[in-house]
């Protein structure tokens, strides 16, 4: 299994061909990009689309065979971070995550943290001066590991999360102290052993092997494969993987983690539309797993640093001469690009942005009409609310649009009501990319948490569906026979309204 055909991440690389993303996968020609027009991105290496096809059809490589044949390229890795991947008092820690020829939100694993063990959380909390980081770093590589490299239920790790917040009097783990912390990361780490019947890795190379083979066989997961047939994709290409340095939107201050779109991608208009985490990592805003705040508040809470994102948004589409969707960090108020790709958008976005930037002058006629290819006609149709009726409670609309239909809480349901010729309404607390059949089907979605940026959002937007995020006042039951909106009390099958607009 040699280390063959990788592409090095870093600033100052030759800016890579238009031809590259078919080998190194949507995400990471993008990055390659950005590294290469000086843009801020964290350093790393790519593991080429063809590499992931031989590996599914192989057996994993054993550890010995791992660290022989990647030894050189994390070398380089660590002269570039100045850290060393395992080290006690440096150490470097790790992002591995996937890197498709077509964008697929969400649907193929991240695992985030990589190479942080209790041998070298000591030297991590010397090196940052930050313990709280540390532990919540720790937490979050135990989690991300169990589900994604081990495929586990995280049920456990969650009821353990929720008796501590519950003892602790605290909403978020966000408000957990740090010796609190530490010991859930401790009660995390035996319930690992408890479930798997073996310690957590402590060799940073195994992690890393795990995260990479989970994230090259992702590409043959369920949800996965359902996108793809949703979206008409092909299963041949496989996915690349990307393996960058850690920076930490979850150190407190001024740090965070959004996601940002160059223009609105539910109606077209040219503005900064924008999601973000205080306190935060990245798979927490995308996963809509925690609030988030719009561009307004990071605004009147960092003024400075939206100020620098507007800049790279203007940047952005310059350079990709379309509106991009990216993510970013902001690690003590610096800046950094973890992906830019063209914003997926609903099908009136589309056509005001294509008409708008032929009148930029950003792009011509032709190439308007090349972005165009597949609108559906029959979306260009802006439908609003004119009845009057209870309003029973309100969200962040993720998509524009009107969409009235029975309640489903569950993706059987939605499927239910489709055959009795019924578009539902897919109400969940929050949506995951497991969800991505019922998105398809219902008429639109409502969920408790999450974000307008969320994968989920996303793909709602793209497949031209009403959604609204975020809605407070909205509670499902735990046996999932009813939800509470607003106060009221609703089963499956009662009718609500959403209006997008």
């Amino acid at each position: 299994m040699p280390a063959e055909g990788i592409y090095i991440l870093e600033s100052g690389i030759v800016p890579p061909p238009d031809d590259l993303w078919m080998r190194a996968g949507g995400k990471a020609h993008g990055l390659l990009k950005l590294a290469a027009l000086g843009f801020p991105v964290p350093p790393g290496f790519v593991l080429p689309t063809t590499l992931g096809r031989d590996w599914l059809a192989s057996v994993k490589p054993s550890l010995a065979e791992f660290k022989s044949a990647y030894a050189g390229v994390l070398e380089r890795m660590e002269r570039v971070c100045r850290h060393r991947f395992g080290d006690l008092r440096r150490p470097l820690l790790v992002s591995v995550r996937s890197s498709p020829p077509v964008s697929m939100p969400g649907m193929l694993n991240t695992v985030l943290n990589v190479g942080l063990t209790q041998s070298n959380i000591p030297g991590f909390i010397a090196l940052t001066g930050n313990p709280r980081l540390a532990w919540d770093c720790y937490r979050f590589l135990i989690e991300s590991y169990a589900q994604s490299v081990l495929d586990l239920d995280l049920h456990p790790f969650d009821a353990a999360t929720a008796a501590v917040l519950s003892a602790a009097k605290a909403q978020s783990v966000a408000e957990l102290d740090t010796i609190t912390l530490r010991e859930l990361v401790l009660q995390h780490l035996k319930l690992f052993s408890e479930i798997t019947g073996e310690q957590f890795p402590e060799d940073p190379y195994a992690q890393l092997l795990g995260a990479i083979d989970s994230v090259f066989r992702s590409w043959n997961c369920e949800r996965a494969k359902a996108y793809r047939r949703i979206s008409g994709l092909s299963d041949a290409s496989g996915t690349a993987v990307m393996v960058q340095c850690m920076v930490f939107g979850n150190a407190g201050g001024r740090s965070g983690a959004g996601v940002g779109f160059t223009r609105d991608p539910a109606s077209g208009d040219k503005h900064l539309y924008l999601d973000f985490a205080f306190d935060a990592q990245g798979e927490d805003v995308v996963a809509g797993r925690k609030p988030v705040s719009t561009g307004q508040e990071l605004r009147s809470a960092f003024p400075d640093i939206v100020a620098a994102l507007d800049g790279i948004a203007a940047r952005l589409e310059g350079a990709f001469r379309y509106p991009q969707d990216f993510e970013f960090t902001v690690s003590d108020g610096k800046i950094y690009l973890l992906q830019t790709r063209d914003a997926k958008c609903s099908d009136w976005a589309r056509l005001k942005i294509a008409v708008d930037l032929v009148e930029e002058g950003v792009i011509g006629p032709e190439e308007a009409l090349r972005r165009l290819e597949g609108l559906n006609s029959e979306k260009l149709v802006r439908r609003r609310l004119a009845a009057t009726g209870t309003v029973l409670a309100s969200g962040v609309s993720a998509s524009v649009g009107v969409a009235s239909g029975p309640i489903a809480l569950s993706l059987e349901e939605v499927k239910a009501f489709e055959e009795e010729g019924q578009g539902a309404i897919l109400v969940r607390s929050d949506i995951r990319t497991e969800d991505v059949e019922g998105i398809a089907t219902a008429a639109g979605v409502l969920t408790a948490k999450g974000g307008r940026t969320s994968h989920a959002a996303v793909i709602a937007r793209e497949l031209g569906k009403v959604a609204i995020v975020g809605c407070r006042n909205l509670q499902i039951a735990e046996d999932g026979s009813s939800c509470i909106i607003g106060g009221h009390v609703l089963k499956p099958g009662a009718t609500v309204t959403l209006d997008g607009e």
